[in-house]
């Protein structure tokens, strides 16, 4: 088994990257982004509360995504070879949420993909993206919210993860089969862990 945080700011390649993760390792992924919107989506209680955070660019309460998170790894993600966290943890309360969710599991977390890029680079990916996708929370006052809130609330966790010796540096800038490849390397060597597929 294999778990997986994929790290970056928003628009930083996590959905590009961790698609090609899922396939070749055999892993399930959570996404909270995509929990999240299916939630508002379909009008429930979580969608409504998570919306009022999201539609401002700010984070969802610690609690309330550690919740969303234990449901669905007591469900959907049983019986994969591991686990990939697109998303989550976004603090260090998340973080240390997470390492007792899976210390009660009997696993572990194995490394952490940082996916590393400008800020103006993920700007101009999130506005490019709200012209193709039409999502509504990417517009230039919501990036410029969530940038702040990456870089005062989720950043630390970059550090928290160096200390464990956790951390794989990915330069996300690019093209997107080069940075695989330093993915897949990064993951060779902190956990010795080889694709099912090549």
């Amino acid at each position: 088994m294999m778990n997986l945080v994929l790290f970056g700011g928003p628009g930083s390649g996590k959905g590009t990257q961790s698609a090609r993760l899922i396939d070749n390792y055999g892993l399930y992924h959570i996404s909270t982004g995509e929990l999240l919107r299916d939630h508002i989506k379909r009008e429930t209680e979580i969608g409504k509360l998570a919306n009022k955070y999201i539609s401002k660019g700010h984070l969802i309460p610690d609690d309330l995504m550690i919740s969303i998170i234990e449901d669905t790894l007591d469900g959907e993600a049983k019986g994969k070879r591991g686990v990939i966290f697109d998303g989550f943890p976004r603090t260090i309360p998340q973080a240390e949420a997470l390492a007792d969710l899976l210390r009660r599991r009997g696993t572990d977390l194995h490394a952490v993909v940082g996916l590393e890029v400008p800020d103006e680079e993920l700007t101009a990916r999130l506005l490019n993206r709200a012209k193709e996708s039409g999502r509504s929370d990417d517009n230039p006052e919501t990036i410029k919210e969530r940038l702040d809130v990456y870089h005062n609330q989720t950043q630390p966790l970059r550090e928290h993860y160096i200390r464990q010796k956790k951390y794989i540096p990915i330069n996300g800038k690019g093209d997107v089969n080069d940075i695989y490849a330093s993915i897949q390397e990064g993951l060779r060597h902190q956990t010795g862990r080889e694709p099912l597929k090549k």
